[in-house]
């Protein structure tokens, strides 16, 4: 490619016209940021995949195989939790509405000197407004679970950019790697770093994401089934799911449940519950996600929680991903950045 040269006197042209650049390419791309950034995680998580197909049947080829697997490893599972989710619905209503069809005796007792005190009209009944409430709740997502395949069509537009450009990205990767670091403005080998200590995280996150998701699924599913408490697989669904959220976790259905469970009478079941959800749903939280980032990045706790809660905010679900990243990189190059500035006060 041939270098232009530019007189210092056009340099404040030559940045505006950057900028200009920067901003009408992202009015071009930034309807696809989220697919985008999608193809670019999951190009990373199979690009060992790609390099061993290509070192057999080429880059082109092996990225068209790779793009194929990678669109099947994300809506195989999602397919199948969506189906299970339809399924278990209707046995979850059920069940939550004969939970909260009585209470004991000592719960009635409190809730009818509740009812003497507050001037509001309360049923009589405490557990009838959790029953219809349970009620409610589900009956109204029960039709929005068959939806999501029509969001899913609305959405297929968003799908196919995410699998075209991980297949440019599979295929040219080392090529875009390369340019990428000609234009960073810093020495090679820290170019070099950043981008592989970036892959790693990438890596990192994802891997300890999903095997934590997948750990509190089967503790929690497994946990319900021999409590007899509701539909198994749906919740242990609903845990896999709700371990991803930041913050709150899977604790967001297993305490409300214990609890509930408590207070109708069930209560050697709401306790066991509760004592699951503490010891090992939790647990495996706190224990396995640690264990598997230390291996493969050091991150500071603190920079992992606002990653996470400003990344969700900022880009939605693939904030969870990139969230620490942007941070923790941002980090690295401002360190790469006062290296200048110190050689220059030693001087």
């Amino acid at each position: 490619m041939r270098d232009f040269a530019v007189a210092p006197r056009q340099r404040p042209l030559l940045y505006g016209l950057v900028l200009l650049g920067v901003y009408l390419s992202w009015l071009v791309l930034g309807t696809f940021v989220v697919a985008l950034t999608w193809a670019a995680v999951l190009a990373v998580l199979f690009s060992g995949v790609q390099q061993r197909l290509a070192a057999r049947i080429g880059p082109a080829r092996a990225a068209l195989a790779t793009t194929t697997l990678a669109g099947a490893a994300v809506l195989l599972p999602t397919g199948l939790f969506l189906s299970a989710l339809a399924t278990e619905l209707p046995h979850a209503a059920t069940y939550l509405q004969q939970t909260g069809s009585d209470a004991p005796r000592h719960v009635r007792e409190a809730w009818g000197a509740i009812r003497t005190r507050v001037p509001v009209a309360l049923p009589e009944n405490p557990t009838a407004l959790l029953g219809d409430a349970a009620h409610r709740a589900i009956a109204l997502l029960a039709p929005r679970v068959g939806s999501l395949a029509a969001d899913a069509v609305a959405t297929i537009g968003d799908l196919l950019a995410m699998l075209f450009a991980l297949f440019f990205l599979l295929r040219d990767g080392d090529m875009l790697a390369r340019r990428l670091q000609d234009v960073l403005p810093m020495r090679r080998t820290d170019s070099e770093r950043l981008m592989r200590e970036t892959r790693e995280m990438v890596v990192a996150s994802v891997g300890a994401g999903a095997i934590v998701a997948l750990a509190q699924g089967t503790i929690g599913g497994v946990a319900f089934w021999a409590l007899s408490i509701g539909p198994p697989l749906f919740w242990g669904c609903v845990l896999a799911f709700a371990s991803l959220l930041p913050v709150v976790g899977a604790a967001l259905v297993w305490v409300p449940i214990g609890v509930v469970l408590v207070i109708t009478g069930e209560v050697w079941r709401g306790v066991a519950l509760l004592l699951v959800g503490s010891l090992g749903i939790s647990m495996a939280d706190n224990v396995l996600r640690p264990w598997l980032l230390s291996g493969r990045t050091q991150i500071n706790g603190l920079v992992i929680f606002f990653g996470l809660l400003g990344g969700v905010a900022a880009f939605g679900f693939i904030g969870l991903v990139i969230g620490p990243i942007i941070l923790v990189r941002t980090h690295t190059l401002l360190g790469i950045a006062r290296r200048p500035a110190l050689r220059d006060d030693v001087a």
